[in-house]
């Protein structure tokens, strides 16, 4: 870049009166990378990338501004890609933008990748590229993105104590600012990364999802060889046209003999690859039916280590007989509205204080689930603040799924109390409450904790205890329900292939 951006803010030394530019932290293709703080926000950092085009006049402006609002309305519908703030254009034509500040690694330092992990990250990146491809609602109209850049230097990778591994796809909506400056502006460029553009984007075509498939098929190939599925004898963009247009890749089994993986997924990389977009796979889709059947059958457990999220068991329990002696006595609490809704409260009993969820629902809902599998989730966010979300599920293969999850604020004195209690317990009874007058407690049902569940809850807790004050509870709750809406579809499908396992009491 010909100017620094610390020369190019304003006389405050403030980028648009509210960043204050630290250090430069990455450089590409694209632009740099500054860390900032936002003064607006109490000095939280944030990473500001400053892009290498110019903006030259007032139609590029308007195009940048929105590309950057889809790009940003995409970031709020996906986990799985970088969230992105705010933008703009400095005194010196610089288009910028800001997004979260994030610790982690890039893909291309990671690869190659063990199995498990590459089923994990793919996974997640078909997430990501799928919300995207689905498009977003702008004045009415569905829009669809493309990446357009698709690469392991554009996928970050950070530590998460839900998936473990947390992938982030970077710079959605820039690629295509950037092609279209450079054919507005009077120097013409490529502005696509030569080794992953599918046939179509050199060609200058109008892109679709399919060459974002093609680049996922490269990298998909790099993750599990560490190479890629063509080596040109230079790497201008002659030898690469040729490579991608004429020459068949080479085959996963010739450039890494040692791995072994399904032929499926073979099979479906090299589908990805495919010349024509028409014999590539049609969407993202069927890209990911191929995985998640293969991820299941290839590694068959869901991961339970310390950072991951701890699934529950089906398995239910008996509850403590005062509980089953006294629900009869439980009314409805005035402060809670007359709907469909679930909560945890405390019950004291002769034992001890214990943690349950209180629910109303029809009183046909409450027959329908009388005898159904009870199964439990728990996962947790320390960052921007701590939150814990509490899913139990009623299964019963006659009806839908009952989803009852329950977000619990960590810096709450109150929620840390009944998440210490839930800890101590094998069990938390379910209470249900009938949405009919007079809205009686008619039945009790259990769920139980496993030892490993109840361990992460005391962990939890002690985190909670000893982290600084935080004041963004939304920021962390939309984390989850993002979570919480990828996660269902993998519960459901570990319910329904195991054995309908029912272990109840009515009263």
């Amino acid at each position: 870049m010909n100017q620094s951006p610390f020369t190019s803010s304003s006389s405050t030394g403030l980028l648009a009166n509210r960043y204050q530019l630290k250090q430069l932290i990455g450089s590409g293709g694209m632009g740099e990378v500054f860390l900032a703080n936002d003064v607006l926000l109490g000095g939280i950092p944030v990473a500001i990338k400053f892009l290498t085009q110019t903006v030259v006049n007032t139609k590029m402006q308007q195009d940048f501004a929105r590309e950057a609002l889809m790009s940003a309305a995409l970031s709020q519908k996906s986990v799985h890609i970088v969230r992105a703030y705010d933008y703009g254009v400095n005194e010196k034509g610089k288009p910028y933008y800001v997004m979260e500040y994030l610790c982690g690694k890039n893909l291309k330092d990671l690869i190659p990748l063990p199995l498990p992990i590459f089923f994990t990250l793919s996974r997640q990146i078909c997430l990501g590229l799928q919300c995207a491809h689905q498009g977003i609602n702008i004045d009415g109209k569905i829009c669809p993105l493309v990446h357009r850049d698709i690469k392991p230097a554009n996928i970050l990778v950070i530590p998460d104590p839900i998936l473990g591994q947390l992938v982030k796809i970077l710079d959605f909506g820039i690629a295509r600012f950037l092609n279209y400056a450079s054919t507005a502006s009077t120097s013409s460029g490529f502005n696509g990364t030569l080794p992953y553009c599918s046939p179509e984007q050199l060609d200058g075509e109008k892109l679709d999802s399919c060459s974002d498939i093609y680049s996922l098929g490269v990298m998909m190939f790099e993750m599990l060889t560490g190479k890629k599925p063509w080596q040109p004898e230079t790497d201008y963009f002659g030898a690469w046209y040729k490579a991608h247009h004429f020459e068949t890749p080479k085959t996963i089994a010739d450039v890494k003999p040692t791995l072994k993986i399904p032929h499926k997924l073979n099979n479906l990389i090299m589908a990805c690859l495919a010349k024509k977009a028409s014999d590539r796979p049609k969407n993202i889709a069927e890209i990911l039916q191929v995985l998640n059947s293969l991820e299941q059958s290839n590694c068959p457990t869901l991961p339970t280590n310390a950072s991951n999220s701890i699934l529950g068991s089906p398995l239910n329990s008996a509850l403590p007989i005062t509980v089953e002696q006294s629900y009869r006595q439980l009314f409805w609490p005035q402060k809670k509205p007359i709907q469909e809704i679930v909560f945890p409260q405390l019950l004291d009993t002769p034992q001890g204080s214990i943690t349950a969820l209180w629910l109303m629902l029809s009183k046909q809902e409450i027959k329908n689930y009388a005898v159904s599998t009870r199964y439990n989730q728990f996962i947790f966010v320390t960052s921007p603040h701590p939150m814990l979300l509490w899913v139990t599920v009623l299964y019963n293969r006659q009806f839908a799924p009952k989803w009852l999850p329950c977000y619990l604020d960590m810096q709450n004195p109150q929620n840390l109390r009944m998440v210490s209690f839930l800890a101590e317990n094998e069990q938390y009874p379910l209470i249900f409450f009938t949405l009919e007058a007079p809205h009686s407690c008619i039945k009790v049902l259990s769920s139980r904790i496993e030892s490993t569940q109840r361990q992460m809850l005391k962990t939890w807790v002690r985190q909670s205890h000893s982290l600084p004050p935080a004041s963004q509870p939304q920021l962390s709750k939309q984390l989850l329900k993002q979570q919480y809406k990828q996660m269902q579809s993998r519960i459901l499908q570990h319910l329904e292939s195991e054995p309908q396992v029912v272990l109840s009491r009515s009263f």
